[in-house]
């Protein structure tokens, strides 16, 4: 098979669910550049011994895949966990290749999705104001145009280049110190709507291990900005309860855009503000203080006592 090498190579992150990876495959096989695109999969090892069968059960599927112009399969062989898993491969396929769409394994993308992530690449590729593109909206919400620039990352099916990942800072106090001397955390909080900040110091105090907080602070203190999409070419289905990060419920339930999106270049090159009160408004009305207060009465009232 042979690859189209104006095409960026997809980056797939899988562990344990063999149902969610087959479902993303099936989903990017629908896509016309999947037949001339190089899909590149990181397996991680299993944790524990009750993880090896279904993490067996997604190789032995890998090991099978066809319809791609070529499939490199990376099987660890030991338990590397996501962050450590996706900051290496990023790391090493942008050096290889320049620029890499990444997706995990626990997502489906529209019929569109490679089109516009590879089209996205080429307008921005020597820009330098932005570093990130996004292919998932989950707020809904009207007011957003078809494709804006904000400076935040999401990470359910990006992209990224070569110039921008050589900014990410795996360090997380040193973002966290930076964000507060600058007086910043409240903008980065989204008006203080969503607890940013408070991840990223949960990720410097060991209490998770997100790649993705610390993704986000390294563009936003580096003033870099993402291309971002109001009509979602991606839906997270991992809100299952199958996963390890898969709080949320239907909160961030997406719907997918099924027919093309257009990439056209924006200028200026700058924030747009209503973008950000989009942000603002989907999380106040959903992680406000009686948003939250009513999603605990409802699970109290299902029998549901966990946190």
């Amino acid at each position: 098979m042979k690859t189209d090498h104006n095409l960026a190579p997809i980056l797939l992150f899988t562990y344990n669910r063999p149902a969610h990876t087959r479902r993303l495959v099936e989903s990017l096989l629908q896509n016309a550049e999947a037949k001339d695109s190089h899909l590149i999969v990181y397996s991680d090892a299993p944790r524990d011994e009750k993880a090896r069968p279904a993490v067996e059960e997604v190789r032995r599927y890998l090991h099978d895949l066809t319809g791609f112009g070529q499939v490199t399969l990376v099987e660890h062989a030991e338990n590397r966990g996501l962050a450590r898993n996706i900051i290496a491969g990023v790391t090493e396929q942008t050096e290889r290749y320049g620029r890499v769409i990444v997706l995990e394994d626990d997502l489906i993308v529209a019929p569109y999705f490679l089109r516009f992530m590879n089209e996205a690449l080429e307008a921005y590729k020597d820009e330098p104001r932005v570093g990130h593109i996004q292919a998932c909206d989950f707020t809904g919400d009207p007011a957003l145009p078809p494709t804006f620039l904000i400076k935040w990352t999401g990470s359910w099916g990006w992209a990224t280049w070569k110039r921008a990942w050589q900014l990410f800072n795996p360090n997380g106090k040193a973002l966290l110190e930076e964000l507060e001397r600058q007086g910043l955390t409240r903008r980065f909080d989204f008006n203080g709507t969503y607890r940013y900040t408070r991840m990223l110091r949960r990720q410097v105090e060991g209490k998770n291990n997100s790649w993705a907080i610390r993704w986000n602070a390294s563009l936003f203190l580096a003033g870099v900005l993402s291309l971002n999409v109001g009509r979602s070419l991606v839906l997270n289905d991992g809100f299952d309860g199958s996963g390890t990060h898969c709080g949320g419920g239907n909160l961030y339930r997406s719907t997918l855009w099924t027919e093309p999106l257009p990439v056209v270049p924006i200028t200026p090159v700058e924030e747009d503000e209503n973008a950000r009160r989009c942000f603002e408004r989907y999380y106040r009305r959903h992680f406000g203080f009686f948003a939250k207060a009513i999603r605990r009465i409802k699970r109290t009232l299902k029998g549901d006592f966990g946190r």
